[in-house]
């Protein structure tokens, strides 16, 4: 299939209008490159993770690429986007160069190439990451965990993943009741099935990632041990709806940023048993105090941290 990708040279501040009015429009995806390092505060709100490194966009500049099926008329989007950049001022937003350009690219271009960079991959000498559409003859000691993240968060390639799932090798025990906060591909959740978990409750705010987790789930033959639901953090354990998992659970995991891991401590403190382990990724190690510290406040005692590539995951347990 034929895509067109309409580039969008904007201002940051003007990011979030253009891409409301574009997925109106029905854009088939947006992406956003702002300038700046990795340490610059960011919006995190929705735990969302930026790891693009440095480029020459001028301070306060993005580049927007915004993806239309080819049947889509192009002139008109081109038209409304440039009545839009022109319309915000009112609004108080500056849209700086305000230019456009348009190309066309082949779907497998943007949607399918970065597959053949993912590889089988050992996380540890036990956990193997194999995506779908590769082949791999375990060894008798492996143990393999089928992948096709598509749109979310969670290859095992990233430091935090890789992190989480080998703590979790050191934390989940036979028969535990695991809650999975962020989800993104659900990866941890399969692997902490893979690791005796009876039943795990894979949470994530983002409904393209609950779909990408069921289907993870499928596809490791585990939709009946794993179940995927939509929810902010941990808040489908306030509703009326019986828990798929025994609570309070053994096992909390949650691989977020270190801004929101701080802001429901006391939530994971009240779903654990007493000796439950919550195994926190996602931390940078700049961040680190600001959790530790607020696990700590909220009654957890700190059990052990490992670190790789700038990134901590920590183990905590309930006293």
């Amino acid at each position: 299939m034929l895509w067109h990708e309409l580039t969008i040279y904007t201002t940051e501040e003007a990011t979030e209008a253009i891409a409301d009015w574009l997925h109106a429009q029905g854009a088939g995806g947006v992406s956003i490159e702002e300038s700046g390092t990795l340490d610059r505060k960011r919006d995190t709100s929705l735990g969302q993770w930026y790891e693009k490194p440095l480029n020459d966009i001028p301070e306060g500049d993005a580049v927007m690429q915004a993806y239309f099926g080819e049947e889509t008329d192009m002139e008109a989007i081109q038209a409304g986007v440039k009545e839009l950049l022109a319309k915000l001022p009112s609004f108080g937003l500056n849209p700086g160069r305000g230019e456009l350009s348009l190309a066309s690219i082949q779907e497998e271009a943007w949607a399918e190439a970065w597959k053949q960079y993912f590889k089988p991959t050992h996380v540890s000498e036990r956990l193997v990451i194999k995506p779908t559409w590769e082949t791999y003859e375990p060894k008798p000691h492996e143990t393999i965990i089928e992948l096709d993240p598509g749109m979310a968060f969670g290859t095992g390639t990233h430091a935090t993943t890789a992190l989480c799932m080998r703590t979790l090798e050191t934390v989940v025990k036979p028969g535990d009741h695991v809650i999975d906060v962020g989800t993104g591909s659900g990866i941890l959740a399969v692997t902490a099935i893979r690791l005796g978990a009876e039943h795990v409750l894979a949470l994530d705010l983002d409904p393209v990632a609950v779909s990408s987790a069921k289907e993870n789930a499928k596809l490791n033959r585990l939709e009946e041990r794993i179940t995927v639901q939509l929810s902010d953090l941990l808040g489908a354990l306030k509703t009326t709806e019986a828990s798929p998992v025994k609570l309070p659970v053994q096992v909390v995991v949650a691989n977020i940023l270190a801004e929101i891991i701080a802001t429901f401590v006391d939530d994971v403190y009240q779903a654990l048993e007493t000796g439950g382990a919550y195994v926190a990724s996602g931390i940078i190690t700049s961040k680190e105090d600001l959790v530790t510290e607020a696990l700590t406040r909220a009654g957890f005692e700190m059990e052990s941290r490992s670190e790789e590539n700038g990134w901590v995951a920590l183990v905590a347990r309930k006293r």
